[in-house]
């Protein structure tokens, strides 16, 4: 179980950027770290003071996530990282680039794409598959249009989030 939760946290680590939070000074010592942050941080306790110090808050900053979570959201983790540790490397990879995209894009980008995601998913599930089966078999053009219509029906359901500027959440089936 600890060996589970710890490789989550290196998937935390590594995929959730984690916001308004700034870099300590210097190295932070093991034992400075309460015990909770040093069960699951556990596996660095070795090398803990030859990494770097915003590596070391990286990681630190995972296992308080980590305890933050309600039970069903680690639960979701774990089963998000056994599909993430299933994906053959080149996916992985592409996965990692997506995100290192997303983490480029300015912060009222990010929260678009979040809004739509969320919309995304609130979708019943049929509805979301027969999207997801239609996007594949679309030409550029035909995906061009159908974010369109996404977006447009998205506005219709939350005029409130419609934007001011020329940044606008492309719904990605």
């Amino acid at each position: 179980m600890m060996c589970v939760m710890r490789s989550l946290l290196i998937l935390l680590v590594t995929a959730v950027p984690v916001l308004g939070e700034t870099e300590p000074p210097g190295p932070i010592q093991w034992n400075q770290l309460n015990q909770q942050e040093q069960e699951v941080l556990h596996r660095f306790s070795d090398r803990w003071d030859q990494l770097p110090a915003d590596r070391q808050q990286r990681l630190l900053n995972g296992a308080r996530l980590w305890f933050n979570m309600a039970p069903e959201e680690r639960q979701q983790a774990k089963q998000r990282f056994q599909q993430w540790r299933q994906l053959p490397p080149d996916q992985q990879q592409q996965l990692r680039q997506r995100f290192e995209r997303f983490r480029q894009l300015p912060p009222e980008r990010q929260d678009a794409i979040r809004r739509a995601r969320q919309w995304f998913r609130s979708l019943p599930p049929e509805r979301r598959q027969a999207m997801r089966e239609q996007w594949r078999n679309m030409s550029p053009s035909e995906r061009q249009e159908m974010r369109r219509q996404l977006r447009k029906e998205y506005f219709e359901q939350h005029p409130d989030q419609r934007p001011n500027s020329s940044v606008q959440p492309r719904p990605h089936p």
